[in-house]
């Protein structure tokens, strides 16, 4: 058994597959290194740099050394560069760009993003992607020359994603593992967008975007003070659902299994799995009510994408001017950071990374059939890229958040449940490599699949 693997055990509600099943899994050396190997140092160094730009507002100076969101870009670049030099050249970087106009955007504006890729070492054209933005703005996001330090929001997530490449990139992976660095979020999302386009015109199969935003502080505006707990948002119902693919889906169910949804719980038990005292809490919306984030650009392409935040929000250090009125400071300084915590949310990342690249590809064509009788038959393909040595079924009810039961079906593409009730449960599929990691589970149907297409 490997990470998100439970064998052939059953536990009879989500808590205790979350605890004593996920703990009975076999423990992955890699892994268990990764968990450990945030350094909040380095993370606190990436946020003072970034803040040293003054501001890194979209629509700020580009040709300065020294301010503005050119230089800040300019200097994660170079980030990326030094790291992959340590890792022999195991690092490609690009910039890809777009020039658009929008709300706040009124004149054309080039966004560009800073992309090193990790190139896998048997499935390359299979893509695992960790996001942040490194734009900021103030009060008026129009304004684009006063200071906008913007340390949690988002060099905290930009700082993730430096971090994860600097640990990951010791490593090696069957599947390629992508870290953008993204522009133009606060004027429209529009680095996501430009990162799942080139994504798609690169012909990836994006796995998954594990977007960061917000991510750095454990004292909520509410009062409270929480460093054990990180939430993870992700869309129910696919964005890029068909009529036909909504009316099978309000028949057989899948509101709460699109491939983003079980994107989330697989980052969750691995997470949890090896790190102690640590939640990270399934948030059913595709992000904090009314709001955005980059990651909705790629489901909008159909690619699984999930985001992760804070646990409790401080608004009055989001999107403010700096100033203090009557005695409370206002302004998104580097003084509300906590670094320990950052360093947890980073390992979060890295490891769901690390497990879903390390894992064969997703099964292809999941199909479930069993209505009028008393067993259930699932059926399923392999996905593009080198095979799997097996596949685990895995099932719960329909009310409970994690999967909670499971059964190996070999290398066959078949299995059947029997004296198991089609009615009573949602099931899924996942592929196993020879050395125990698990992909994701594939909910059946379009309403589960991985495929954008």
């Amino acid at each position: 058994m490997g990470i998100y693997s439970y064998g052939t055990m059953t536990c009879g509600v989500a808590m205790l597959c979350a605890t004593a099943c996920a703990a009975a899994a076999a423990e992955q050396p890699i892994l268990r290194e990764i968990a450990g190997s945030p350094d909040p140092a380095q993370l606190q160094a990436t946020v003072q740099a970034l803040v040293g730009f003054g501001t890194r507002h979209t629509l700020s100076d580009t040709a300065s050394p020294k301010r503005g969101i050119g230089a800040a870009r300019r200097w994660a670049q170079s980030r990326f560069e030094q790291i992959g030099r340590d890792c022999g050249g195991c690092l490609t970087i690009v910039t890809p760009a777009q020039t658009v106009t929008g709300t706040r955007v009124p004149k054309p504006a080039e966004i560009v993003d800073v992309v090193a890729i990790q190139k896998g070492t048997t499935d390359p054209e299979r893509v695992i992607v960790l996001t942040g933005h490194i734009d900021s703005r103030v009060t008026d996001p129009m304004n684009a020359t006063a200071d906008a330090p913007g340390a949690d929001d988002d060099a905290s997530g930009v700082a993730a994603v430096i971090e994860a490449a600097r640990i990951l990139s010791r490593y090696k992976f069957p599947a390629t593992i992508v870290y953008g660095v993204l522009s133009g979020e606060e004027q429209g999302l529009y680095g996501g967008k430009v990162l799942a386009d080139y994504a798609k015109a690169q012909g990836w199969r994006v796995e998954a975007d594990l977007n960061n935003d917000i991510v750095g502080a454990m004292r909520g505006q509410n009062g409270v003070v929480d460093n054990t707990r990180l939430r993870l948002f992700s869309e129910g119902t696919r964005d890029t659902e068909t009529a036909e693919d909504a009316k099978q889906r309000r028949f057989e169910g899948g509101e709460n299994d699109s491939a983003s949804r079980n994107v989330a719980r697989y980052a969750k038990v691995v997470a949890e799995s090896y790190m102690p005292n640590w939640n990270v809490a399934l948030v059913y919306r595709l992000d904090r009510f009314g709001r955005g984030g980059d990651h909705s650009a790629f489901n909008a392409l159909g690619f699984p994408a999930v985001r992760f935040t804070e646990n409790a929000e401080n608004y009055r250090h989001q999107h403010q001017d700096l100033r203090t009125e009557s005695g409370v400071e206002y302004g998104d300084t580097i003084a509300n950071l906590d670094f320990a915590y950052l360093a947890k949310v980073t390992a979060t990342n890295a490891l769901a990374a690390a497990s879903m690249a390390s894992a064969p590809p997703p099964p292809a064509n999941v199909k479930v059939a069993g209505a009028v009788t008393p067993d259930t038959q699932l059926s399923w393909t392999a996905a593009p890229g080198p095979p799997a040595a097996g596949y685990r079924v895995r099932w719960r009810d329909t009310t409970e958040p994690l999967w909670t039961h499971s059964r190996d079906a070999g290398n066959s593409d078949t299995l059947t449940l029997a004296n198991i009730a089609i009615d009573d449960f949602a099931f899924g599929v996942a592929s196993v490599s020879a050395d125990g990691f698990e992909s994701p589970v594939v909910f059946p149907g379009a309403a589960g699949a991985f495929s954008a297409h």
